[in-house]
């Protein structure tokens, strides 16, 4: 067996099939959390995870039989190591169909977002141009920047909302950013190197984007639930305060303090800001949004 025949091409692939599984199970509990959390959401976007879900896993399935079948079964074959299968060639479809469908979903929350048809549209073409990895870096670069810069465009300056804004911020730019950066390591190992090192990227490469969607879709639920903790635990003190107060006097007309909460969350200054928040974290009903004007 010639030396490293194995080492140039399946190592990498090896560790990157032992990465794939690592996230695949971190999908798996992305899915659930989602399935359990977001039943309000509507039937396309809930048929679009049933449908990442099931091509994550036939990835799975199918690195995991390609791994098994060159390093167990053909072990010390040199002409199985130096040929690619069709079992091979099912990474990079499923991995280009599963980024693809993505960054389409991106671009109709960008859509939804910016009323921007032409933006969405560039969007769609890097997701879909034959130069696969450089223009998915180009749509996910496009993707984040729009709107990180559309929405700290439309800060409030009230401090609540401007909280949650930059909460949406920080997952669009860790998820976005991630696979952009993950897309073009994978890119210049390719054309840098003659090894197979790049394929270690490339086995992860679709994790990443279903992984980074379900954080999206999730991150909804905790934001509401940050927010209702938030308003929990401000209700708590004031709660002791005034028992603090009772116990010492009456308490002096407690009521103000609600007026002042109360008064930032229905300043009709914030109706226009708001969408912003709740197109985020909402559960994208659009048909509901453009009833109330919002979309």
């Amino acid at each position: 067996m010639a030396p490293g025949a194995a080492e140039i091409a399946h190592g990498p692939m090896f560790l990157g099939t032992a990465v794939n599984v690592f996230l695949y199970g971190i999908s798996v509990t992305q899915t659930y959390l989602y399935l359990t959390s977001s039943k309000s959401d509507r039937w396309f976007i809930k048929y679009f995870v049933y449908f990442l879900f099931i091509a994550d896993t036939v990835h799975t399935a199918f690195t995991l039989i390609y791994i098994y079948d060159s390093l167990i079964k053909n072990f010390g074959n040199v002409g199985h190591l130096q040929t690619a299968d069709w079992i091979f060639a099912t990474d990079p479809a499923l991995t280009g169909i599963i980024g693809g469908t993505v960054q389409a979903f991106f671009a109709w929350r960008v859509n939804v977002l910016t009323h921007n048809i032409f933006l969405s549209l560039l969007i769609l073409l890097c997701s879909v141009v034959s130069l696969w990895l450089g223009s998915s870096c180009a749509a996910d670069v496009v993707i984040t920047s729009t709107m990180v810069l559309y929405l700290r465009k439309h800060r409030t300056g009230f401090s609540q909302t401007d909280h949650q804004i930059d909460r949406i911020i920080r997952v669009t730019m860790h998820t976005g950013l991630a696979t952009a950066l993950w897309a073009l390591i994978d890119l210049l190992l390719y054309l840098s190197s003659p090894s197979g090192k790049h394929l270690f990227f490339n086995f992860c490469l679709s994790k990443l984007y279903t992984n980074s969607l379900m954080s999206s879709l999730n991150s909804r639920g905790g934001w509401r639930y940050s927010d209702d903790s938030e308003a929990a635990s401000s209700l708590d003190r004031k709660r002791s305060a005034a028992n603090i107060r009772g116990q010492s006097g009456p308490v002096r007309r407690p009521e103000v303090f609600v007026h002042v909460e109360s008064h930032e969350m229905v300043n009709p200054a914030l109706k226009v800001d708001q969408r912003i928040y709740e197109d985020m974290t909402s559960n994208f009903d659009v048909e509901s949004k453009r009833s109330l004007g919002r979309v």
